[in-house]
């Protein structure tokens, strides 16, 4: 034991003495632009008096379902929040599950078999590459958003072919090429897997659905922990897609069933966003604004998520520190979670967020980036 210990102390050395140790971090008291609470939900009140109002009028759903969902442990009311979802996004069913990385390894890790093969944008959420290590499949990373790249792996592909992406990424902020992807699937005979966690909430049913290819993708995940305001997640697709993953996904099966509370929440966090569509527009309006104020080479058209990267990391920590003062709560992201030379600023821009606020956010971007 006390070799392995050691080699954790020594790895963590390396963090702390690159500037790349984590720790665990509590909601800050300045201006909000780090968190992924795009449409203010998670800090509403009015929100929060709706989930209020669910649980004082159904206590019993307040506990967990103490079992498995193959095992009675597939409460009506989750059931009943399943259809509705489904529903909402257009397609034949909808499974939820506890978090976005439950929903992709429960997918991923189930539909794809030894001799398969898995394409991946190199950016997707992290969740995909483990799933994808789980399957047992062929997994071949594209270049970030790189179609011809994509199209060569494709070519070469051998088995089933699933081709997985993002719709709106994490971490660049910038959207896929669905259709187009979507027609190279097509052409090659692969399937196609999207992971909406960022554009869900924002677009009301999702960009897929935007796009009109709900019921042609294999499958899309859509999230609840960032414009919805809450955790949890969805695999939506085809009956006979959830009716296979019921019976062969580990991660879906070898746990106990989502709660029913955090159902009926998501439930009315659908409801909630229903009657309140400016908050989409007053997102829109602050992102456009933001753009408006930087350089265009700085931001990223209709995107909450607004990177700026900083070639130094002395310079970026610097500037955190400095914006921190000014009342301003920014997040530097550090490799690994990017790649070294592309560390950066993740601004995440919100409904909430005052025209003074994105103001005073521009003009110390300008003081410490230029």
């Amino acid at each position: 034991m006390r070799k392995i210990s050691e080699r954790w102390r020594i790895r963590l050395a390396q963090r702390t003495a690159a500037g790349t140790f984590r720790q665990q971090r509590q909601t800050e008291d300045g201006v909000d632009f780090y968190s992924n609470d795009y449409l203010g939900l998670a800090k509403s009140t009015a929100f929060q008096e709706k989930l209020l109002q669910v649980a004082r009028q159904t206590p019993s759903v307040l506990t967990g379902t103490s079992a498995s969902r193959v095992l009675y442990g597939h409460d009506q009311a989750v059931a009943t929040v399943e259809k509705f979802i489904a529903a909402h996004h257009g397609v034949a069913r909808s499974l939820l599950l506890d978090s976005g990385y439950h929903a992709n390894l429960a997918l991923l890790s189930a539909i794809a078999q030894r001799g398969d093969t898995i394409l991946i944008d190199e950016l997707v959420h992290r969740s995909v590459h483990d799933a994808c290590r789980l399957s047992f499949a062929i997994t071949w990373k594209f270049r970030h958003q790189d179609l011809d790249h994509l199209e060569r792996l494709l070519s070469k592909a051998s088995g089933n072919t699933i081709v997985a992406i993002e719709s709106l990424y994490s971490m660049d902020g910038d959207f896929a090429a669905i259709p187009k992807i979507w027609a190279l699937c097509q052409r090659y005979g692969a399937e196609l897997v999207v992971d909406e966690a960022h554009a869900v909430g924002l677009f009301p049913r999702g960009l897929v659905h935007e796009y009109g290819l709900e019921e042609k993708v294999l499958a899309t995940i859509v999230t609840y922990g960032k414009a919805f305001g809450l955790n949890g997640a969805a695999i939506l697709g085809s009956t006979l897609l959830c009716d296979y993953l019921v019976n062969y996904s580990s991660p879906l099966l070898y746990t106990t069933g989502i709660s029913p509370f955090k159902a009926l929440s998501i439930h009315e966090a659908y409801l909630y966003m229903e009657e309140h569509p400016e908050l989409r527009e007053r997102l829109r309006d602050n992102i456009a604004y933001y753009v408006s104020l930087l350089p265009m080479d700085c931001a990223v058209p209709q995107s909450p998520i607004q990177p700026v990267y900083f070639p130094k990391m002395h310079r970026l920590q610097a500037a955190v520190d400095g914006m921190q003062r000014c009342g301003l709560t920014v997040y530097p992201i550090f490799s690994p979670t990017v790649a070294k030379g592309k560390e950066r600023l993740r601004i995440c821009i919100h409904a909430f967020n005052t025209r003074k606020e994105i103001e005073k956010l521009c003009q110390e971007i300008n003081t410490w980036k230029y």
